[in-house]
């Protein structure tokens, strides 16, 4: 059984982490989920009503949870919270999308919220921690921040899909990175397309 954190924060992509929780589910994970406050606000904008059933808008997108599957949500100031301690033993965190704001957090130590903290935490005990940032253009602030979390044991993973496997779809464009992101935490799905395999345009 993994433990895997999954936060959001507040920079546009919260399409990114629905589908993402969708994938999640349907192995034997617990989903440790965390919105900060700006997040919340972007995702009521982008995502109507996921935050109000979580479970119950996963499914009627199609998700299937595995009967061991879970999803527990801490409040974003939960300090009290189980991930914002380093005896919290988790499988890897992800923040997708990351705000720069976040990165900017995370890279120069600050924790003023728990997503903030348990990034912090997650890179003392070596433990994997996924930024998934949006935004563009970069500006020189954000690129060092970047490269400063990345030399602290971040892996910088920009909300870049690719395009070798013909997509029909923004769809297809979202699944395909939040498979991507998938596989980094070791949990293997098997729609992932790998480059050098064909599509299958039937």
């Amino acid at each position: 059984m993994k433990n895997i954190i999954v936060a959001c924060c507040g920079a546009s992509g919260s399409v990114y982490a629905v589908r993402l929780l969708y994938i999640l589910v349907s192995y034997p994970v617990r989903v440790h989920f965390m919105v900060s406050d700006a997040g919340a606000r972007v995702m009521a904008h982008e995502m109507p009503g996921f935050l109000d059933n979580i479970a119950g808008f996963l499914k009627g997108e199609g998700a299937v949870f595995h009967p061991e599957a879970s999803i527990r949500i801490y409040p974003s100031e939960d300090y009290g919270a189980g991930p914002a301690s380093g005896s919290f033993a988790h499988d890897g965190m992800v923040i997708i999308p990351c705000s720069m704001n976040t990165l900017a957090s995370i890279a120069n130590g600050i924790t003023a919220n728990l997503i903030q903290r348990a990034a912090d935490v997650t890179l003392k005990e070596r433990r994997t921690l996924l930024l998934c940032t949006r935004e563009t253009p970069l500006s020189l602030i954000h690129i060092e921040n970047m490269a400063r979390a990345a030399r602290a044991g971040a892996v910088i993973m920009p909300l870049c899909p690719g395009f070798y496997f013909r997509p029909k779809s923004m769809d297809d464009l979202v699944r395909a990175m939040a498979e991507r992101v998938a596989k980094h935490l070791c949990i293997s799905s098997a729609d992932f397309l790998a480059w050098g395999e064909e599509p299958d345009d039937g």
